[in-house]
């Protein structure tokens, strides 16, 4: 069929009107979409945000922690309780081994930081732990003795001079196991006057005038600088303890037990630790 030429140009008009309507349609769509993709990003952005943020922390954490971080610890739970408002840390401060009997016993905690990895383990091996335990900071032992030290104990060897009183933790308690492996390391064979079971009884021991020195961390001693001297010896070297912390499979907190660990590990309390006399891990 043979079109006139009036025709063909009503066809050529047609053609381009549709043409110019679906590069605006195009057009319009393509900027619909954009502005739908952004708000749409926006959306799954502060969706993302919302969801990646940890839930809002409230209720009692119960903190079962080594009796050497009390002082540490007490602190840093302050300053999160101010952080988040309707959570109260809860610590039960004391021996690592009998916090950890406890735990596997059945004591309702949410976290629990100890003094040494092996004492973590007799928890994590029951499966009382949720995770895997993190080291956030490392001890060290010190002679504690009466300020002015009155015995003038200069060495490991000098706690068996005759009339030295001296007190060590227990073997089973952290604080004892690393007395163990110092004295072991100086060749040094010693009998204490009075066992521990935890680092601040063999400290109150110095304190009270009981005995003439004990074996203790570092960070006790510099948390009763007014009462106490320090004599640092070589082979604490020896005998450094990892803190390892965890939230509990059976905390009743969970979500409280998951962020007081995670502060524990963050730049603010690590730089309150290393302050206090700990050692980064």
């Amino acid at each position: 069929m043979t079109l006139s030429t009036t025709g063909t140009r009503r066809l050529a008009v047609a053609a381009a009107a549709a043409l110019a309507l679906s590069l605006g349609v195009t057009a319009c769509g393509s900027d619909g979409d954009g502005k739908s993709s952004a708000s749409g990003s926006s959306a799954a952005s502060a969706s993302g945000s919302a969801t990646a943020a940890s839930p809002k922390v409230s209720g009692t954490i119960t903190v079962f922690a080594a009796a050497s971080l009390k002082e540490s610890f007490t602190d840093l739970g302050k300053k999160f309780e101010a952080a988040n408002p309707g959570a109260g840390v809860k610590f039960n401060f004391g021996g690592s081994s009998a916090l950890a009997t406890s735990i596997n016993s059945g004591a309702p905690a949410d976290v629990f930081a100890a003094a040494s990895p092996a004492t973590m383990k007799t928890v994590t091996d029951a499966g009382g732990a949720s995770g895997e335990p993190k080291t956030f900071v490392k001890n060290t032992l010190t002679i504690a003795v009466p300020k002015g030290n009155p015995k003038h104990i200069a060495s490991l060897n000098d706690l068996t001079a005759a009339g030295v009183k001296v007190a060590l933790c227990a073997k089973e308690v952290p604080c004892g196991a690393a007395a163990q492996t110092a004295l072991k390391a100086a060749g040094v064979n010693l009998t204490p006057v009075t066992l521990e079971q935890d680092v601040k009884g063999a400290l109150t021991k110095v304190e009270l005038g009981e005995v003439d020195a004990s074996l203790v961390y570092r960070t006790d001693v510099k948390s009763d600088a007014a009462k106490i001297d320090g004599v640092n010896f070589p082979e604490a070297d020896k005998a450094v303890n990892d803190y390892p912390i965890a939230a509990l499979a059976k905390a009743p907190n969970k979500d409280g037990a998951a962020a007081f660990v995670a502060y524990i590990q963050s730049p603010e309390a690590r730089q309150a630790l290393t302050a206090a006399g700990f050692q980064a891990p």
